[in-house]
């Protein structure tokens, strides 16, 4: 694969290009040790990846920021305990204060001067805004599961972006998938015919 071969890079942001996994563990500390569960950085984000996935499964057209707040009271009931309404919120509004990955912003930059760069990602426009503003470069596109109305792995949200960049001219072959995720980005991605890195 040739980086030449490609007109458009598309990325996942949240575990691509924002540290999500910091994120979390900053929002969550303090509820753990206010609700006396012991749970290891490594069984919090575990916890958060099983249950957020479900509550996706369940509310696909859900706001991101409310799924996020729903999976804190879906971890809570795990652990046996409680997360009050506003501690919910608290943590779903947190999304925007997830941390960028220190070279991700720099590597944008660079990348805008050759590329057309979008995002699709399983998110509220809200929240990526916040988001944005860490990673500092203007997006050509931005697709959100907010838009879409449904959350990947769904080939659903790969189908829409491909068809708004099909109406900005762009072939689905000049366009490089970027992700970290093999469950909810590459494989969903190759199996529609795109390249992913």
């Amino acid at each position: 694969m040739r980086l030449s071969d490609f007109d458009v890079l598309t990325f996942d942001c949240y575990g691509t290009l924002i540290d999500w996994e910091t994120g979390i563990g900053r929002a969550i500390g303090p509820w753990l040790t206010r609700h006396g569960v012991e749970a290891t950085a490594e069984e919090a984000l575990e916890s958060f990846a099983v249950c957020q996935s479900a509550q996706e499964d369940e509310t696909p057209a859900m706001l991101y920021s409310e799924v996020v707040a729903r999976t804190l009271q879906r971890m809570a009931r795990a652990w046996g305990v409680q997360a009050t309404d506003a501690e919910a919120r608290a943590f779903g509004a947190a999304v925007g204060d997830w941390p960028a990955f220190a070279d991700s912003p720099a590597a944008l930059r660079h990348l805008k001067r050759h590329y057309r760069l979008a995002v699709l990602s399983n998110v509220d426009r809200a929240s990526f805004a916040r988001s944005n503003e860490k990673l500092g470069v203007a997006f050509d596109a931005v697709f959100t599961a907010e838009d879409i109305g449904s959350y990947k792995p769904s080939p659903r949200n790969f189908e829409y972006m491909l068809a708004r960049l099909a109406e900005m001219g762009v072939a689905r072959e000049r366009i490089l998938h970027a992700a970290q995720s093999r469950y909810h980005d590459h494989a969903p991605a190759q199996k529609i015919g795109l390249r992913t890195a």
